[in-house]
């Protein structure tokens, strides 16, 4: 007799944490709870345990969620732009993301650099230059990227002004780290105030370094002058080579060949008084359908750019290498030439237009029901401003609109209140931080700086073009296409730490756990609203959100609370809604100009390439904004403003003004007698014997002590004294004997 001694099969045992680990760190960008449990083994109720391990090991913060996928923390996507810096000991060339906010990230990491196609072509990449780079993360040794594209030489020249003095000529440099250098040869014949380019020469340890002018760029005296330094400064491309313009001459208007006829449907277009192109138009009427009492049908028109503008022509190779338009108070850098973006595809009033356009049905909650695209011909009934159609509804129509509230406006509104509601059942985040708008005078100084009232206009807009977007992206989702995505993470857990310590500042608790929603954060902001932590807590909650950016791979929108979310309704002024515009057009077999085949392979780089540039026009129009301030400011020196603390660093406070809205620093060695503590969790300064706390978000009257209009920066002193405090725990640090301050209206300069 044979005994079976075989019992029931045994389950895999559930993988350790270290085990887990090592699975996300050998597959960056690939691990998710499905992976994990396929490569393991695990199955049936098992997943629930491994669900809640998981949760547990994102909580202790040894793993980040981006959407459903998990990563080591800090990690940097596959694709990314470096910044070499230099050489380690084997003489391999290291670099640095190009973009990294160290005050909240931490410091960046080193990365080797591996060359690749760029070294075969006799373009090696160097110390200075801007690479795109795939990043390997091997479990021994450094972090390597190899170079996929070389972007940008960044020259060793330095950017300045030169100046003639008594003694001499000098460059006054436009960063605001470089010293001042001493002129040794004029080469470019350089005049007193030119924007000038300068090779600097080594100098002795107790020598100032020499510069010899090798290009002028233009005088400050000039119009535009000031968006110019910000131009050269970014590497901005702002001259359209030859071929880009003459292929741009070349285009011609389209007919109505392969297109639907909508030249009697009354589109319109709403936008700022002032804007040149108009890339959308709007429409809206009730829905007829008896299913969907209360609904609507919204129509989104966007110009066709993808008709003009095709794949690896010299206008999209122009188009990718500037990724968008740049806006300065005194001038717009377009990222296509006028002949396209204020002419073809300018949805101008009476005139017939290509578009891509998407109808949707909403219902009476604001729920889409369903959505179709359409590649049509248009003809604008009426090119509006946000003011006048405001106005308009508001019972003070003019001339213009009068005869277009009832059939056109009305069903606008209308169906505007029908998508708030979907909107206030969505819970997007709701900051509330209003932006500032600079008027010029006619010789491009500044005239005043105003708050531009928010209107309602405004937000039905918005959300029309928000909905297009998530049309776009569920679209093509559903046809299996190749998408660029806006994706917006959820806050890290290190953020949400430090938002959850600051709150506890002010006594208002976050609960402990793993991720926030958006909601979550409005209820924070509602609990602070009209209160004097208003704006400090708007502020920190705005530090606390992750950065949105471009990318193949979707993780969701959290700061709109959507699952999906592309760049859709833009492609006059951004790349990425030009690659939606052809995907669409080559999923829905809409005709010619789609994305041609293939193309997705290089979706990640064209990703990295537009988030960067997109960065890169932020970093830009806030300098020259800046420059422009400091410029207005330069003959208020000894004047007294009130502000408020926008920044603590440990070198000092950051004040942004109450009527400009200009940023200037107090360092802290001019705060008092006292040696003052940086507190990083209360955002705060801290006086070490008497518990003064000067704080984030405190309301504060300043001194303006020094302007330097070409680097756009102001030097304030403090005058207000500052909240009582207690003084830090387990402080020994003797009192820091800075410069006393004067009392209230007195001044220390002479």
């Amino acid at each position: 007799m044979s005994t079976n001694t075989k019992g029931p099969a045994k389950r895999p045992p559930l993988p350790t944490r270290a085990e887990i680990l090592a699975f996300i760190a050998e597959n960056p960008g690939n691990a998710g709870k499905s992976e994990i449990a396929r490569a393991f083994g695990i199955k049936g109720s098992d997943k629930i345990a491994l669900k809640a391990l998981l949760k547990e090991i994102v909580a202790d913060g040894d793993v980040e969620r981006r959407g459903k996928r998990l990563r080591p923390p800090g990690r940097l996507p596959p694709v990314t732009v470096l910044e070499i810096t230099g050489r380690d000991r084997d003489g391999e060339l290291v670099a640095v993301p190009a973009e990294w906010q160290e005050e909240t990230e931490g410091r960046p990491p080193r990365i080797v650099i591996v060359p690749g196609r760029q070294r075969e072509r006799g373009r090696a990449p160097g110390i200075g230059d801007r690479v795109l780079t795939r990043i390997s993360e091997p479990a021994e040794g450094p972090m390597t990227g190899r170079v996929i594209k070389l972007l940008a030489r960044r020259p060793s020249a330095v950017l300045g002004v030169y100046r003639e003095g008594e003694f001499g000529a000098r460059i006054e440099p436009v960063d605001r780290k470089q010293a001042e250098l001493t002129v040794s040869l004029n080469e470019a014949g350089a005049s007193d105030g030119d924007l000038v380019v300068v090779e600097v020469d080594k100098a002795g340890r107790f020598v100032r370094p020499k510069a010899r002018v090798t290009e002028r760029i233009a005088n400050l005296k000039s119009e535009k002058a000031v968006s110019l330094i910000a131009l050269h400064a970014h590497g901005i491309p702002y001259v359209f080579p030859p071929e880009v313009l003459a292929e741009a001459a070349a285009a011609e208007a389209v007919t109505l060949k392969d297109r639907e006829d909508w030249r009697k449907l009354p589109l319109v277009t709403i936008d700022p008084a002032d804007a040149k192109d108009h890339d959308d138009a709007v429409h809206a009427e009730p829905d007829s359908d008896p299913t969907n009492p209360g609904g609507f049908v919204v129509t989104v028109a966007i110009a066709d750019v993808s008709w003009y503008v095709r794949p690896n022509s010299a206008l999209d190779r122009e188009a990718l290498k500037r990724g968008n338009s740049v806006y300065f108070p005194d001038r717009v850098v377009p990222m296509l030439p006028e002949r396209i973006s204020n002419d073809l595809c300018s949805l101008r009033e009476a005139e017939d237009r290509p578009a891509l356009a998407v109808r949707m049905v909403f219902g009476a909650n604001g729920d889409k029901r369903g959505h179709r695209f359409h590649r049509i011909l248009m003809r604008s009934a009426a090119k509006l401003s946000y003011q006048e159609v405001q106005a308009a509804i508001d019972g003070m129509p003019n001339e213009r609109t009068e005869p277009l509230v009832g059939p056109i406006l009305e069903p606008l509104y209308a169906a505007y209140e029908a998508l708030s509601r979907g909107r206030a059942a969505r819970e997007p985040l709701e900051l509330d931080l209003p932006e500032r708008k600079i008027l010029l005078k006619p010789d491009g100084s500044i005239d005043r700086v105003i708050v531009p009232e928010r209107l309602d206009a405004h937000r039905l807009i918005e959300e029309f073009m928000i909905q297009a977007n998530v049309a776009a992206a569920e679209a093509l989702e559903e046809k299996g296409s190749p998408v660029v995505y806006r994706i917006h993470d959820a806050p890290s857990l290190a953020k949400l730490e430090a938002l959850r310590e600051f709150l506890a500042s002010i006594d208002i608790k976050l609960p402990k756990g793993g991720a926030m929603r958006p909601s979550q954060f409005n209820k924070i902001l509602e609990r602070v609203a009209d209160s004097e932590h208003d704006a400090l807590v708007n502020e920190v909650v705005l530090r606390t959100q992750a950065q949105a950016e471009y990318s193949p791979a979707n993780i969701g929108h959290f700061g709109l609370n959507l699952r999906r979310y592309a760049h859709f309704t833009s492609p006059i002024r951004r790349y990425a809604d030009l690659i939606v515009h052809r995907a669409l057009v080559a999923a829905l077999h809409l005709g010619a100009g789609g994305l041609p085949a293939g193309a997705e392979k290089g979706l990640d780089e064209i990703s990295a390439q537009i988030s960067l540039a997109e960065r890169r026009a932020m970093a830009a129009e806030r300098d020259t904004v800046d420059r422009l301030i400091a410029h207005f400011l330069v003959d208020r020196i000894g004047a007294r403003f009130t502000g408020r603390i926008a920044g603590v660093t440990r070198a000092g406070l950051f004040v942004k003004l109450a009527d400009t809205g200009a940023d200037g620093f107090v360092p802290v060695s001019t705060l008092g007698e006292e040696y003052f503590r940086y507190d990083e969790a209360a955002h705060s300064m801290v006086g070490e014997m008497t518990g003064t706390t000067h704080r984030l978000g405190d309301t504060v009257e300043v001194r303006l002590v020094e302007a330097a209009p070409v680097a756009g920066a102001l030097r304030f002193e403090l005058l207000s004294e500052g909240r009582a405090g207690k003084p830090p725990r387990g402080s020994r640090r003797p009192a820091k004997r800075g410069p006393k301050r004067p009392p209230a209206g007195r001044s220390r300069r002479r």
